[in-house]
């Protein structure tokens, strides 16, 4: 897929070093399930990605640089025709609107060709950025989820609950919507 400024496509092996630099840092991988990653880790997992439908890379034009990616997935039972949306990005990129760019894209594509009937999102409500782009692309704040899981753990080994804002979208507002 096609934006102004962007090339949104499958994963390849050989990303492994664009998502070592931004799956490297601390502070991108906070509300991850996942720890950073080294640079072997990178290396399997873009392999990993490369097979997987669910993710989707996002790379400047002007030089196919890879600066983040999309996670876009049907939820089960398929016949509901959900599908859930996700996003990582590297920081060196953020602010410039390319997320934006890049989800607006996908979400056309799903709710368009794929015959999405609703798309959902999830973040903590910590992640303020996160939260921001899902109202931008127009998704309706659905609930504020209480201590609903844990990725990471204290210096005693105690879980770190999370809380977590979930987020909506039909086709028809989609569709309907006013840009």
């Amino acid at each position: 897929m096609e934006t102004e400024r962007l090339w949104i496509r499958r994963f390849s092996a050989e990303d492994w070093k664009d998502l070592y630099d931004y799956l490297s840092q601390e502070n991108v991988v906070k509300y991850e399930p996942y720890s950073v990653f080294n640079a072997d880790q990178a290396r399997t997992e873009a392999l990993r990605r490369s097979s997987d439908a669910a993710f989707w890379a996002v790379c400047l034009k002007s030089n196919t640089k890879l600066i983040g990616n999309i996670y876009f997935r049907e939820s089960e039972p398929k016949a509901f025709g959900t599908w859930e949306l996700g996003y990582v990005f590297n920081p060196e990129f953020q602010g410039s609107g390319y997320a934006t760019e890049a989800c607006k894209q996908l979400l056309s594509y799903g709710f368009e060709h794929l015959n999405v009937r609703r798309v959902i999102a999830k973040c903590n409500p910590e992640n303020m950025q996160s939260w921001k782009l899902l109202e931008r692309l127009k998704l309706r704040r659905e609930g504020h989820f209480m201590q609903t899981g844990y990725f990471k753990y204290d210096s005693n080994g105690d879980p770190i609950w999370h809380d977590t804002f979930s987020y909506g979208l039909l086709r028809s507002e989609w569709l309907n919507r006013v840009e």
